[in-house]
């Protein structure tokens, strides 16, 4: 494609963001302000519902069976870009991963692009997604089973992270950002209830179980690889001290580089659960829980996003350790070529994600500014893959290579 003509398209995408500027900022303002859990995020959803029809669109609300979820698309034939709009918050937190500023950023982008359809008259089409419940809820699980993303060429979205640990000032975000696969379960250990002063002999305890798997787990992270983690909490663990506990649950997520190396070490965590119900004569049942994909990003997509950035201003992708952890995007990613850039916010030691110090970050004005340039960043790289075919093959090329791999556990 010409460059005269993405440069013509550009200054479009670029004006059709900046004259949406208020209808984005309030999104920003109302997710921000009014924090909602997993799929309970009504006010989100309405919000922008409501402010995508003002503008002329024809928003979808309730989308793919989700209360919460909703979808807008403009344009007709051609390929297919997806960005997607997160909005959940955490508990007792409020929006500390930020989800605010990825709905803004998501939301300009199908702004630009959608300007720059209208004008050009390509066929082509962009979808933005509203997509609940990535704080442990698997919200883009479900939708990939109703076909949110069936026959997208690409999905974008941009995550925002601590800025203090970006070492150089001038940079402000990452581009190629890997996140680990999570497996998640409740196991629930079940004994017998006794008076644990005056027959203590008659009960079998459940919270030894716990407790012994939960030391056998401890021990087990000395072995295991530096990118790999495993975390959990007590769900349930007796009522009184004088009741032997009959019930108790655990919650673990086990955390690798890929689905493969995920389900290895989940084997190993396995057998901690297995030894601690087999030495104290305790049942033990598993519930798996929505587990993550990896995040593999397409290296195509991440070099045009730092080119279509200013100058200087994105790694390709260093720092490594900028954004870890895992969401359910990595699953988007299995389905179609996908970017999860990460850019920095202003925050200090101690204020990462998930923290008070970064919800109180991700409210400020110039938090949404870095959310708008990354905004018309992912427009840019959005608008190449619909407008230009050569760009779209290599991608498509390069997604493909990238699965055989994954399906080698590479």
């Amino acid at each position: 494609m010409a460059a005269n003509f993405q440069q013509e398209f550009a200054k479009i995408i670029v004006d059709g963001i900046a004259a949406r500027n208020a209808e984005i900022a309030s999104i920003n303002e109302q997710i921000h302000s009014n924090p909602e859990l997993a799929y309970e995020e009504h006010k989100a959803h309405d919000a922008f519902v409501s402010v995508l029809q003002s503008l002329g669109f024809a928003a979808t609300p309730h989308a793919f069976g989700l209360e919460t979820a909703f979808s807008c698309e403009v344009g007709s034939g051609g390929r297919l870009v997806v960005f997607n709009a997160e909005y959940d918050a955490l508990p007792g937190i409020g929006h500390a991963c930020g989800h605010n500023l990825i709905a803004s950023a998501s939301f300009a982008s199908f702004l630009g692009v959608a300007a720059a359809l209208r004008a050009s008259g390509l066929p082509g089409r962009v979808r933005l997604l509203g997509t609940p419940a990535e704080e442990g809820g698997g919200g883009k699980l479900k939708m990939i089973e109703s076909g949110a993303y069936k026959d997208a060429a690409a999905c974008l979205m941009v995550h925002p992270g601590p800025g203090h640990k970006l070492p150089d000032p001038k940079i402000r975000g990452v581009s190629f950002v890997r996140m680990l696969a999570n497996i998640k379960v409740r196991v629930y250990f079940t004994g017998r209830e006794s008076h644990a002063a005056i027959a203590p002999w008659d009960g079998v305890n459940a919270l030894d179980a716990v407790c012994l798997s939960y030391n056998a787990i401890s021990m087990l992270r000395q072995q295991i690889h530096p990118y790999e983690r495993i975390h959990g909490v007590f769900r349930s663990a007796g009522d009184r001290p004088n009741v032997t506990p009959a019930n108790c649950c655990v919650e673990y997520y086990i955390r690798s580089e890929t689905r493969t190396g995920a389900e290895r070490l989940w084997q190993r965590v396995l057998k901690c659960f297995e030894g601690a119900a087999l030495a104290t004569g305790c049942e033990m049942r598993i519930e798996p829980l929505n587990s993550y994909a990896d995040v593999r990003p397409s290296a195509v997509l991440c070099k045009a996003y730092v080119e279509a950035m200013p100058e200087g201003s994105v790694s390709y992708d260093e720092p490594r350790d900028f954004l870890a952890g895992s969401t359910d995007m990595g699953d988007v990613c299995y389905e179609c070529p996908g970017f999860h850039g990460a850019f920095g916010i202003e925050t200090k030691e101690g204020e990462a994600n998930h923290t008070k110090g970064f919800a109180a970050a991700a409210g400020t004005a110039e938090s949404f500014e870095r959310a708008l340039e990354c905004g018309r960043g992912m427009a840019l790289v959005g608008w190449k893959v619909l407008s230009d075919d050569a760009f779209a093959e290599e991608m498509k090329a390069d997604w493909e290579r990238d699965m055989k791999l994954a399906a080698e556990g590479k």
